[in-house]
């Protein structure tokens, strides 16, 4: 029961901090001016201070749950001495701590928003990468020492921060194509432009997503194919691996087929078609994300290690 409600609440902590990241980061380099305002193009201050309120409540419980499942206590005043000396003692309570901090930063970022939308934009996207990169502690890499370590923690944090910025960008394309936002000319050109301009950000997020997900292989399992392809851990991996070259067939198909079909529609002023295309893509993918964020936390319970060598 534990190890499910630890999955559950690694798969809110992967999504809600990728998003706090991804979502302000796409503001910034997507929309520009007064569009980065909250409420102009995107809902910011509702969306940001939300996950920040949320990434508290679920780094609290994830804590709770992973006192319980190292000390076997359940009784919380019997519980508590081990939460404490947890917070205080670990790496991965000083990361849990470092992470409570940077939500609190990130949620009262968003009230500079209506000022100065892009720097409250900014300190919201430092602060989610921040608490992001603090799940690596949470990872495989803590079990390396040395500098072995050092590159496992670097891989792994760069894979979360690629997959955040993809994540952010795949929520905020899904809520501007929604059928009740798209319903002028205006708003169908700024989404084939966002659409457009995501072309160089998305061709870093999938080298750097493909780049460092193989160097996590090798920390991992290391050359095997064979044998980790026949445990629940390769399994696991071989679908998060298939929907991640569907989506990016998807991306493709965003980027070279439906963007520029929007746009030549737009020329022609019959938008409609074209753009619930782009939007059943966009959900699809972003359905497909989501899938990958539960395998993910899935995966990282998993010991491919001790799978192999109990069979």
């Amino acid at each position: 029961m534990i190890d499910t409600i630890g999955i559950a609440l690694r798969f809110g902590l992967y999504v809600d901090l990728m998003l706090l990241l991804g979502l302000p980061l796409f503001g910034l380099y997507s929309l520009k001016g007064r569009e980065r305002v909250s409420g102009a193009v995107l809902p910011f201050r509702l969306m940001l201070t939300g996950t920040a309120a949320l990434g508290v409540l679920l780094s609290l419980a994830s804590m709770v749950v992973m006192a319980s499942a190292m000390s076997g206590e359940t009784d919380f005043a019997e519980l508590r001495p081990h939460i404490e000396m947890m917070v205080l003692e670990t790496d991965v309570g000083l990361a849990w701590v470092v992470r409570m901090v940077a939500l609190v930063v990130g949620g009262f970022a968003v009230m500079l928003n209506q000022r100065t939308p892009g720097f409250g934009l900014l300190v919201a996207a430092i602060a989610g990468g921040i608490a992001l990169a603090s799940l690596a502690w949470n990872g495989h890499g803590a079990m390396d020492e040395g500098l072995r370590r050092v590159w496992h923690f670097t891989t792994d944090i760069l894979h979360l921060l690629a997959a955040g910025v993809w994540l952010g960008a795949l929520v905020a394309f899904a809520l501007m194509a929604k059928a009740n936002v798209l319903q002028t000319e205006e708003r169908i050109r700024l989404l084939a432009r966002v659409v457009t301009r995501f072309e160089s950000v998305g061709a870093l997020i999938v080298v750097v997503i493909t780049v460092t997900g193989v160097v996590n292989y090798l920390f991992i399992v290391g050359l095997k194919l064979d044998e980790v392809f026949l445990s629940t851990y390769g399994i696991l991996l071989f679908i998060k691996i298939t929907l991640f070259a569907g989506m990016l067939m998807l991306a493709a198909l965003n980027r070279f087929h439906l963007g520029p079909v929007l746009q030549r529609a737009l020329r022609k002023g019959q938008f409609q078609v074209a753009a619930n295309a782009l939007r059943r893509s966009v959900v699809v993918e972003l359905a497909a994300a989501v899938l990958i964020m539960a395998l993910v936390a899935w995966l990282g319970t998993l010991s491919p290690a001790l799978e192999m060598g109990a069979e």
